[in-house]
This record gives C-alpha cells, sequence and structure tokens, in this order.
C-alpha cells in the first residue's frame, strides 16, 4: 500500500520522480570505403527544460576513446524521442563496432549504450 502511494505521488510530481538519466534507443552508421561515417542516433530522456535535458552524445571506440561527438543545443521537452545526426567520424582500420552513449546536465554519461557495427 505504501509503495503504491509513493509511486503514485513520485508520478504527480516530476520534480520528485526526476529525468533520469539520457537513453540511447538506437544508433546507425553508415560509412564510406575511407571508413568516415555519418551516425544516426534516436536519444530518450525526460527533458525538464534548462535545468535537466539531454545535452549531448559520443561515438567512442572499443578501448573507451572518443570519436565524434554530438552537442544538443537545447532541451527536446516537446519531441521525445528524437533523433540527430553526426557527420566526418572517422573510424580506425580494425574497429568492427563503437558504442554511442548519451550524456544529460544532471548526470553525466548514462550507464549504457548502443553498440552500432561499422561496415
Amino acid at each position: 500500500m505504501m509503495r503504491r502511494a509513493l509511486a503514485t505521488l513520485a508520478l504527480c510530481l516530476p520534480g520528485l520522480a526526476g529525468a533520469g538519466e539520457a537513453q540511447v534507443l538506437d544508433a546507425v552508421a553508415a560509412c564510406d570505403a575511407a571508413r568516415v561515417c555519418q551516425f544516426a542516433v534516436t536519444v530518450r530522456h525526460a527533458d525538464a527544460g534548462w535545468d535537466h535535458y539531454a545535452d549531448a552524445w559520443v561515438v567512442r571506440a572499443p578501448d573507451g576513446s572518443e570519436l565524434g561527438r554530438r552537442v544538443l543545443l537545447h532541451p527536446h521537452d516537446d519531441e521525445q524521442p528524437f533523433t540527430r545526426h553526426l557527420g566526418g567520424v572517422r573510424v580506425p582500420a580494425g574497429i568492427d563496432t563503437v558504442q554511442v552513449v548519451a550524456h544529460d546536465s544532471v548526470h553525466g554519461w548514462g550507464a549504457t549504450g548502443v553498440a552500432v557495427p561499422i561496415r
């Protein structure tokens, strides 16, 4: 009973529920013969205006090094989930999968991302 009351309260008061971490729902790469890729990444986050919003996503090599970054310049309160693109990402030879992870202005980098095959 108490658990149900707390869950209902959290749903009624968004400030208590919080927006949580930004989450990458999907990511795809289109690469040319030189392994320069364009990424299309779909992110979901319960943006709450300028105080808490998804503000970036990155493409990481298996060793964790950053290959590309898309900065998100404004909250997407009324557009969820949303897809943004980033081109010109050079993926070194020998890397067949990269990781795409989202960032939000409160929680930082999400704990999980999406593995994207590079062909």
